[in-house]
């Protein structure tokens, strides 16, 4: 299978090809704005996913997308209070870019990186509580509930995606993820550990205890992301669907795995409940 990747060379693409690069199933084209440091393991485009025209031709001769790229700038989920910049905007017509170009070249599935953020507003009124696995439960049919502009973002993805497959025949999955990292990052103390490097807070602080506690229970390992991208890639079932982004986790709250188990057969193989300290 022929499998195109905007923003190939970021933290989620390079989970993809880390864990299904040397499988004889697939064919990699990585679709960014520079060239990244796997140059020579898969072809490797440098385009921009706002210029339409720049992008075009690379769909061509592909099975599926895999739409990554974010532009620059757009604030992630700190971004409730800013105002609709030029690359939110941006954004935008980026996802217009890609979706009309898989479907004019008649590629058979978008898999879609949305966000845990398109329904945020589930963890922003339920925190810090819902680190603690204080019931809050959400599943795939959550309606949408942006937690800020960049989760407005990822809830238009999603509703365009739908649009393509019903209204052109593509088959379209959303990936709400949780979180996913580095490898040097990839474990539940992650986000706490990086804290520490960077002198935002000391070790076993109240702040670092509830970076572990939420990243607990929203981390995605990048195996189980890649099995996940995996599932969408060889599904042949769905005409649109959304899973949960998220390992295992027993304090998980975007709670639907069953859903993501039944429909594309996704098997996490990790919980954030397995770690009791970071990695030496």
């Amino acid at each position: 299978m022929d499998v195109l990747i905007t923003g190939g060379h970021g933290v989620v693409g390079s989970a993809i090809t880390d864990h299904l690069g040397d499988s004889d199933e697939y064919e990699f084209t990585l679709l960014d704005v520079e060239t990244g440091d796997d140059e020579g393991q898969h072809e490797s485009v440098v385009a921009d996913v706002r210029d339409y025209d720049a992008i075009r031709p690379h769909f061509d001769g592909q099975d599926a997308v895999v739409h990554l790229a974010l532009v620059p700038g757009t604030g992630g989920p700190d971004s409730r209070e800013l105002g609709w910049s030029t690359p939110l905007s941006d954004n935008l017509e980026a996802l217009h870019n890609v979706y009309e170009a898989a479907v004019d070249a008649d590629l058979d599935s978008i898999v879609f990186a949305s966000s845990n953020h398109a329904v945020g507003m589930v963890e922003v009124r339920n925190a810090p509580g819902v680190y603690h696995d204080r019931g809050v439960r959400t599943d795939h049919a959550e309606p949408h509930r942006p937690d800020s502009r960049y989760g407005l973002t990822k809830s238009y993805g999603e509703d365009l995606g739908r649009l393509a497959a019903e209204a052109h025949g593509i088959r379209f999955y959303a990936l709400r993820i949780g979180s996913v990292r580095a490898p040097a990052y990839d474990h539940p103390y992650g986000d706490a550990e990086r804290g520490v490097e960077e002198g935002r807070w000391e070790r076993g602080s109240d702040a670092y205890e509830e970076q572990i506690a939420r990243l607990k229970g929203l981390w995605q390992s990048r195996r189980d992301l890649a099995q996940l991208v995996d599932c969408c890639l060889r599904d042949d079932t769905v005409e649109w669907d959304q899973f949960y982004g998220v390992s295992g986790n027993q304090r998980r709250w975007l709670d639907d795995l069953d859903h993501a188990r039944e429909t594309v057969g996704y098997d996490p193989q990790d919980d954030g409940e397995e770690w009791d300290a970071p990695p030496e």
